[in-house]
């Protein structure tokens, strides 16, 4: 097993686990990926306090530890949507490597989408 694949089972196991033992097994998937979405969020604002992202206050030390462990948190409930949506590991690769292609396509100016090229950027900057 690969390590999303074990990734995605154990976040599996660890929702279903809550839902049992908190009652919640009635929750809607709309509901949960409501739920999973403010969640993220939160974890997001505790990593933002993290890195010193307030401009005006006086820098202090990151803790790497403490990043790591932030981004791993929004990783749980990351995780967690891509269940509650219906999306499988090798769904979320398939689709983050066709937009990642795409990503790269709207940088160089190879995409129908437009507005993102780095010629015209390059050009405003001038």
């Amino acid at each position: 097993m690969d390590k999303l694949d074990k990734i995605f089972e154990l976040q599996q196991k660890f929702d279903e686990d809550v839902k049992k033992n908190r009652g919640l097994e009635n929750v809607t998937k709309e509901e949960w990926l409501q739920k999973e979405t403010l969640a993220m969020l939160s974890e997001m604002a505790e990593l933002l306090g993290e890195i010193n992202w307030k401009w005006w206050k006086n820098p202090k030390e990151v803790n790497e530890a403490n990043v790591k462990e932030e981004l791993v948190d929004i990783l749980h409930f990351f995780i967690g949507m891509c269940l509650n949506a219906g999306m499988t590991s090798d769904e979320l690769y398939e689709i983050y490597l066709s937009k990642n292609e795409e990503n790269f396509k709207r940088q160089y100016g190879k995409s129908l989408k437009e507005g993102y090229s780095l010629e015209e950027f390059n050009k405003k900057s001038v």
